[in-house]
């Protein structure tokens, strides 16, 4: 008898977290065929988004009791909260993976993590400066095949007739370091009408007060489209917009899910590798602070904010509207740069830098431990690994010999601990930042499984690798 039992998904994040998991129920459906695609979300977004997303079955948390009836063919947790990580466990179902939590789990007990990616995912928490692996790859990659990722193909963002000037701009945010402050917004409006631009201003019922405060400073002409749109009716909105201005929000992954093109303002405390509009062909605007890509700002005012000007936002937004790109990849901005989404030659998220970048060190050492962890879960060979290291070398000799000169303490220091039952907490706070990627994902990988022998072998065998992938 055939076996058609669901797959479950619970995906109990934020609105841009279950948008970012639409490609993720595309490659079930193809990956499982004749297998519903069950999701548990947060209803006041599913409901919504139910129209545009991929063929699924919603729950909300009110109707998993529901689910305790069934067996699955498949569970992924993509959930940090502790009752999803129950939930996952205590249901029945041939293949498990992401959190999952014992009768005391997420009351002090164990939580254990299945699923190599999703062990990293879970390491990056708050352990992120070198990440660029993004959310949505890191969904899919413990089960679905590599190549049906490689071989998808995503529609170009929508472009429309050059006498199209409407251009939406969306100001709201989850967390006000993640947005411009209303002056920054009033100016802006003002530069794309200067360019002959036509500014929509976008925002939901939470930021009607902050919309009001934006057009009593300002005073032209502008359509006020904010708080009265369903998200159904934004994103048929997006289908007449040139561009979509925009934080790192809900928003703008609906947008680009829609086929608009996005210009992302990447700031406060997000990661474009991780977060950044998935398809191909959207732009994003990044700063080059030294703290950037934080998980959390730790700054009284995010300083990252600074560097976008709104001149140079209308600057761009002008050039990418007239489909200027070589324009754009001759541009030379301090402070920030200016990235187009694509894909890596392993099909996986990547962001283009277009114009003159910065300073290379961080950057290259991301790369190298980007092509470490894929090496670690067989999406390449070390030789992409060695290649990376060789490349930082050239550019960065001493941040090369640095990196190579504290392994050495790094394989004693791991050697104790293990000998005395397991990691302190100090092993990985202490760690040069350089190498808390590895030092982030062994604090989670060692106790996962239990401390063991094997596994503390395993945890030495990394450094071992390590070593040798950055030998001269």
């Amino acid at each position: 008898m055939a076996d058609f039992r669901p797959i479950l998904v619970l995906q109990m994040q934020r609105m841009g977290d279950l948008i970012l998991s639409f490609p993720l129920f595309l490659w079930l459906e193809r990956q499982f065929p004749g297998h519903p695609i069950w999701v548990v979300a947060e209803a006041s977004f599913s409901e919504q988004l139910r129209p545009l997303s991929p063929a699924a079955t919603y729950f909300p948390w009110s109707g998993v009791d529901f689910l305790r009836r069934e067996s699955f063919h498949l569970i992924l947790n993509l959930s940090i909260r502790p009752e999803a990580a129950r939930l996952a466990y205590d249901l029945t179902a041939e293949e498990k993976f992401g959190p999952l939590a014992g009768p005391s789990g997420g009351r002090g007990g164990p939580v254990y993590i299945r699923g190599d990616w999703q062990l990293y995912r879970a390491s990056v928490v708050k352990n992120n400066r070198h990440n660029q692996f993004h959310w949505t790859d890191l969904n899919a990659l413990d089960v679905i095949d590599r190549a049906r990722m490689a071989t998808t193909c995503y529609d170009a963002p929508r472009i429309l007739d050059p006498s199209v000037r409407k251009v939406g701009v969306f100001f709201g945010a989850s967390e006000e370091s993640k947005r411009p402050v209303v002056q920054f917004w009033q100016v802006l409006l003002n530069e794309l009408l200067h360019r002959g631009l036509e500014p929509v201003l976008l925002g939901g019922p939470a930021e009607e007060p902050m919309a009001w405060e934006i057009l009593r400073g300002f005073g032209g002409p502008v359509q006020n489209a904010c708080g009265g749109m369903s998200l159904t009716e934004l994103a048929a909105l997006t289908q007449t917009l040139a561009l979509f201005i925009t934080p790192d929000t809900g928003p703008m992954h609906l947008a680009a899910w829609a086929g608009a093109r996005v210009l992302n303002l990447s700031m406060g405390n997000v990661n474009a590798w991780e977060t950044g509009p998935y398809a191909p062909g959207h732009f994003v605007l990044s700063t080059r602070a030294s703290c950037s890509g934080c998980w959390e700002c730790r700054h009284a005012y995010p300083y990252c904010q600074w560097k976008f000007t709104p001149k140079r936002v209308a600057f761009l937004a002008g050039r990418i509207v007239a489909g200027d790109e070589r324009g754009l990849s001759s541009l030379r901005m301090p402070g920030v740069t200016l990235f187009r989404t694509a894909r890596n030659p392993a099909g996986l998220y990547h962001l283009d830098t277009l114009g003159k970048e910065g300073p290379a060190g961080r950057r290259l050492l991301s790369d190298f431990w980007t092509r470490f962890f894929a090496w670690r879960f067989g999406v390449c060979d070390e030789t992409h690994g060695r290649l990376a290291f060789a490349e930082l070398a050239q550019a960065c000799p001493d941040l090369a010999e640095s990196f190579r000169a504290a392994l050495p303490g790094l394989a004693r220091r791991l050697s104790l601990e293990m000998s005395r039952g397991g990691l302190s907490p100090a092993f990985h706070r202490q760690a040069q930042p350089m190498l808390r990627p590895l030092t982030g994902y062994l604090e989670l990988f060692l106790p996962n499984a239990d401390n063991s022998p094997a596994a503390g072998r395993q945890a030495l065998g990394l450094v071992e690798m390590l070593t040798a992938m950055t030998a001269d």
